[in-house]
């Protein structure tokens, strides 16, 4: 099996963002359109029972804020971080005056536990996670008419069952964090990211810190799939190769290369995840990017005062319109059928992975509790070390934007 590794995708210096894996489509040319079909197909492969499938899967958790912590490998002294870790001037933190200078309110709380409570743990190297919870952020709540003890620490409410050993475990714990990304280097600015790696389990235990890996345990040799998921998912990644052997290279480059052009077609399609619509129709979609492309320059046309800045931006809409000609709206519109292919195949593993959660999430809303999945997956290549995201985009979409769901930092009253 091919690796699925793309380093136009794969963030390695740094976890700070990783791809969509049917954005590779748009983003990564030709190889990152392959890369997402050879990922698809080694998750079809790990999850019908297949022991050689080279891959990994991490839960993507609804934490926050991100934590970072090990030994400054410039002075041997034990801190924990936020994302400026990584500027020029690496921001680590290696007290509680250094917390207190820059930072503030919950945020600060929370480092100061983190540093009270990770110190002597064990960790030897740089490692990250997602703080999950402190004490008083831990409730107790009927949901479906059975006690659960609750974290909510942003839009997904995690619950486990009262009186069971994890329960009580969580309810022991100062703080709670998930981690999920090792660090190696000798200046954080170079360092390098590795996904898919136990690291709870090789940290010392203690009472006071509930933690876990992201990673799930290996479940290859296990078939999941029922035969009927595997014939589904088969006919998908069958009609995606064939999709894909009709895209012609130069569209995808010319999308992947050309800047402007790469960001408009992304944001006309997360206008529709926004909007909680699939893209149901390709052709009418690929033919909707002129008016969207034309309306959006209109608008940065209007704001120029000057004749030259006005016509500056002519410039690059008709630029930018040149590309839409009935050749390549024609490949368009098979791009957005593989788009979708490599979505539907993606929305049944993910359907799959979700039985395996022993915590079970849900959204909180005026009325009440509601079952949602995670906020999504990471499959990480685990020959080459790459990772890709899988995300039901339109339930994290309306989970993130409904005015209606209540956040963990909203107050429901």
């Amino acid at each position: 099996m091919k690796s699925f590794k793309n380093h136009n995708y794969i963030t390695e210096a740094k976890n700070t963002h990783m791809t969509h894996i049917e954005d590779l489509i748009l983003d990564g040319g030709v190889k990152g359109a392959r890369q997402a079909i050879l990922a698809l197909r080694s998750l079809r492969d790990m999850l019908s029972g297949n022991a050689d499938a080279p891959v990994d899967i991490s839960v993507k958790w609804d934490g926050a804020p991100a934590v970072f912590a090990g030994i400054d490998p410039r002075d041997g002294e034990f801190f924990v971080a936020k994302k400026g870790i990584f500027n020029a001037n690496p921001k680590v933190y290696k007290s509680h005056a250094d917390i207190n200078a820059d930072t503030s309110g919950d945020l600060s709380k929370k480092l100061k536990l983190a540093y009270d409570n990770l110190k002597d743990v064990g960790i030897t190297g740089v490692i990250q996670g997602d703080f999950m919870f402190e004490k008083s952020d831990l409730k107790t709540e009927k949901i479906n008419g059975v006690g659960h003890t609750t974290f909510h620490p942003n839009t997904i409410v995690y619950a486990v069952p009262n009186g069971t050993p994890l329960a009580r475990e969580i309810k022991a714990a100062k703080i709670g964090i998930v981690w999920h990304t090792i660090y190696t280097g000798t200046k954080f600015e170079n360092m390098k990211a590795a996904f898919g790696k136990s690291i709870a389990t090789n940290l010392k235990k203690t009472k006071n810190v509930w933690m876990v890996d992201a990673t799930y345990p290996d479940i290859s040799g296990k078939a999941l799939l029922s035969k009927k998921e595997t014939d589904t998912l088969n006919a998908l990644l069958s009609n995606a190769g064939k999709t894909f052997r009709k895209v012609e290279a130069p569209v995808l480059k010319e999308l992947e290369d050309n800047k402007e052009l790469n960001l408009v077609v992304n944001v006309y399609n997360n206008t529709k995840v926004r909007s909680g619509e699939r893209i149901t129709n390709p052709k009418r979609h690929a033919k909707g990017l002129i008016k969207f492309v034309t309306d959006r320059y209109a608008k940065e046309i209007s704001k120029r005062s000057s004749e030259k800045g006005k016509q500056t931006q002519v410039d690059k809409r008709d630029a930018l319109l040149s590309f839409f000609n009935n050749s390549n709206l024609k490949i368009l519109e098979d791009v957005f059928k593989l788009h979708n292919y490599v979505t539907d195949a993606k929305l049944i593993i993910i359907n799959k992975l979700e039985t395996l959660s022993n915590i079970d999430t849900f959204i909180k809303t005026k009325s009440g509790f509601k079952v949602t999945g995670s906020e999504g997956f990471v499959a990480i290549d685990r020959t080459e070390g790459g990772a890709v995201k899988l995300v039901d985009r339109l339930e994290f979409s309306t989970n993130n934007f409904s005015p209606d769901i209540i956040k963990g930092w909203d107050n429901p009253n």
